[in-house]
Order: C-alpha cells, then sequence, then structure tokens
C-alpha cells in the first residue's frame, strides 16, 4: 500500500503475474499492474458480505485525478446501498442494446411511416439522403441539438432551406417516435426552429387561370389518368393522395357518390363525396381508360394507382404548357374551395366538401352529415365550372366527355 502521485503510478514495474496497488489515502481505491506493463484502475469492496472488483478505466487513458473522481462516484453509491459493478454492467448492458440511428429509422420507417403516412417514401428519402451517410452507426442517444443543427445547415448551405425544414420535421417525428417506444429518453430537436421561413400556401387560380389550365390540359405531356384526375380533383376539391388512391368499389356511379374509406382518409374519418354530372363524365371516361383495373387511376406499372408524387412532377413538368405561373395539384383543392364560398356557399359546407375535422362543443353535438348540403354545393360547383371553361355556355349544359379528356 502507498500514497498514490502521478509519478508512482507511472513507475510501477511489471512482474511475472498481475498484482494490485492499493492506494492508502483511499480504501478500496487500487491499481493493477499486468505482466504486459498495461494497468487499470480497480475499486475493491465487500457488497453483502461478498468481495467485489470494478474495473473504473485503463491506465494512462483515465488519469489518477480522473480514477479518483470515477472511484469516489463509486464509493458514495456503495455507501448508497447500491452495487456498483452490477449497476456499471447494467449501464454498459444498456449501451450495447441502445439502437444506433441506422436502427432507428428502419424502425420510424416499418412502424409509423409506412402504416401511417402516404408520402413515407419522402420520409424514407431524405433520411437516405442526408441522415443515414451521417450518423448510421452512431448511438441516437448521443446525436446532440449541435448534430441536428449541423445536417440542417449542410442541407441549406447547399441552397435547399425549404427542404431542410423538411428534414428537420422527419428528424424530429422519428426522435419523438423513439421516446414513445421507449427507445430514448430525450430528443435532440427541443428547441430547434425551422432554419427557412416559409410563404404561406394560398395560391388560387383566378377565373382566367381556371379556364386557361382546363383547356391547356389537353395538351399537356401527361397520361391521360393524370390529366382525369387533376380535372376530378378540381371538381371535388378532394386532396390529390386520396384522388388518385380510387377504387372502383369506392363509387356509386348510380348514386352518383363516392365514399372515401376511413384508411385513406388524411385524419382517417370515412368521407362521402357527391359527384356531380361533370364529375361523373369524368369517372365514366376514366373507366373506359381503366379497362379491368380496380383502380379509377391505375399506374403503369403494374397492379397499383398512380403515385401521388408523379401527379406534383406532372404539373410542375408541364408548368410552360399551362401558362398561369407557378402552382401544385393542392392550390386546385383551395382553388374549387375558395370559387364556393365565393359563389356564397357557407364555409361550414365547404369544409364539410373538404372533410376538415372540426373542433369545439359544436363539432361534438352536430351530428348532421350535410350530404345533401354537400351535394347541393358541388353540383353549383360543377355547374359553375362549366361557365368558366366552356367559351359560350348557352351551347352545353354538362362539360363534355371531349373537354373533360
Amino acid at each position: 500500500m502507498e500514497k498514490f502521485t502521478d509519478k508512482s503510478v507511472h513507475s510501477q514495474p511489471p512482474r511475472a503475474d498481475r498484482y494490485d496497488v492499493r492506494d492508502e489515502l483511499n480504501p478500496g481505491f487500487a491499481l493493477r499492474v499486468f505482466p504486459n506493463r498495461s494497468k487499470s484502475w480497480v475499486f475493491i469492496y465487500h457488497y453483502q458480505g461478498r468481495k467485489r472488483r470494478m474495473t473504473l478505466g485503463s491506465y494512462p487513458s483515465l488519469s489518477l485525478s480522473e480514477a479518483r473522481k470515477a472511484y469516489r462516484a463509486a464509493k458514495k453509491r456503495l455507501d448508497d446501498g447500491v452495487d456498483p459493478a452490477s449497476e456499471s454492467q447494467i449501464t454498459k448492458a444498456n449501451e450495447w442494446r441502445a439502437p444506433t440511428v441506422g436502427a432507428l429509422v428502419e424502425d420510424y420507417l416499418e412502424r409509423w411511416a409506412k402504416p401511417n403516412k402516404r408520402s413515407w417514401r419522402e420520409d424514407q428519402r431524405i433520411l437516405n439522403k442526408d441522415v443515414l451517410p451521417e450518423w448510421k452507426w452512431r448511438k441516437a442517444k448521443d446525436i446532440t441539438r449541435r448534430d441536428i443543427t449541423g445536417l440542417l445547415d449542410a442541407v441549406t448551405d447547399r441552397g435547399a432551406g425549404i427542404q431542410a425544414n423538411r428534414t428537420l420535421a422527419v428528424v424530429r417525428k422519428m426522435f419523438n417516435f423513439g421516446i414513445q417506444r421507449g427507445l430514448l429518453d430525450h430528443t435532440p430537436c427541443l428547441g430547434i426552429a425551422a432554419p427557412a421561413q416559409e410563404n404561406r400556401r394560398d395560391r388560387v387560380l383566378s377565373k382566367a387561370e381556371i379556364r386557361t389550365f382546363w383547356h391547356a390540359l389537353d395538351g399537356a405531356s401527361m397520361a391521360e389518368g393524370t390529366r382525369l384526375a387533376l380535372k376530378l380533383q378540381l371538381l371535388t376539391a378532394q386532396r390529390i393522395g386520396e384522388t388518385v388512391r380510387a377504387a372502383w368499389d369506392e363509387f356509386d356511379l348510380l348514386g352518383g357518390a363516392w365514399t372515401i374509406p376511413a384508411e385513406k382518409a388524411k385524419n382517417k374519418c370515412s368521407h362521402f363525396v357527391p359527384l356531380c354530372s361533370q364529375a361523373l363524365a369524368i369517372v365514366e371516361r376514366a373507366r373506359c381508360l381503366a379497362v379491368d383495373s380496380r383502380w379509377v387511376f391505375p399506374s403503369p406499372r403494374g397492379d397499383q394507382p398512380i403515385n401521388e408524387t408523379a401527379i406534383g412532377h406532372a404539373v410542375r413538368r408541364n408548368l410552360d404548357t399551362f401558362g398561369v405561373g407557378q402552382f401544385t395539384p393542392h392550390d386546385l383543392r383551395r382553388t374549387a374551395a375558395s370559387q364556393m364560398t365565393a359563389m356564397g356557399i357557407s364555409r361550414l359546407v365547404v369544409s364539410k366538401i373538404l372533410n376538415h375535422v372540426e373542433r369545439g362543443v359544436i363539432a361534438v353535438y352536430d351530428r348532421h352529415s350535410y350530404n345533401l348540403e354537400k351535394r347541393q354545393a358541388l353540383e353549383e360547383w360543377g355547374r359553375m365550372l362549366e361557365i368558366i371553361v366552356t367559351p359560350d355556355s348557352s351551347n352545353s349544359n354538362v362539360i363534355s366527355l371531349k373537354t373533360a379528356s
């Protein structure tokens, strides 16, 4: 036993067998010296009548002063009635089992994104492009706020500020998922704001733009099904994702209705969509094209509907053809809603058509379906759209199949 100093620790010679040198000032604190000249710090103690030995770290990686701190922390745990060696083993086991970012990404995509998000492929693309190359093998619990901001800065610096916002949203959701699953205790995204300012999405096509867009669709470079889906979206004011994923068993063509099932609706509520005569004409045209497919707008790539992302790409690719400036498929839904309110249709009825979730006491007690009001509103909108897109509306009562196609 001796009083440890940096010099005495460094000068301890190896022997044929390993041996321990104890510190006279700190009971149980010792230096273990091995024949191969390596050394490690140990804490020797008794717990519940049994002699125990706990390795604190290797010398010189763990200095004398650092080893004393580790010893004092372990001694305190022992004084509190806890076996520090067992606790350390549990900590090491938890560290080993802690998920990497790669494992968290896989778990998030399979258990949350794919079952709950129609846009899960976009989440997958973002994570594969910017997150996994940097963090795949790092422990998810070790990711810090500085790591998050560094990631977002890298995306922003390549001129993709809005994409950095999307990356933050996906990463934040993934870490929150990890907390909900008990995989993590905290999220490094706390308090981090979106790096780029976004303009409020309020693009609404004017009547003149609607007319130009409608007729320009016939000359646009896109599949016929894509053209019909965009026109049906404008007539019904439904989300483009719900529109392109429509299946024939959701339609009652004799009753002039389309019922979007809960599992396809964004708010998970089944939604009744009345079809005006103009919308029915488009659906009938789609049925001729679909042949025996179960999808109203089948994809050319096997038994599946057109992908929502493909619709957006088709619109962007034909912006010059449309000649009405920048817009997205979602803007057609907003345009239809805005035109209906401008016609005097109540916001409540338009909200029902849009399948928005209502809040408050009235929403709890008002169980009226509003199906009749929705039908009347969409029929009025169909007639108005016909007037807008038909140069001489007196010659036709219904948008013709030729125009619809």
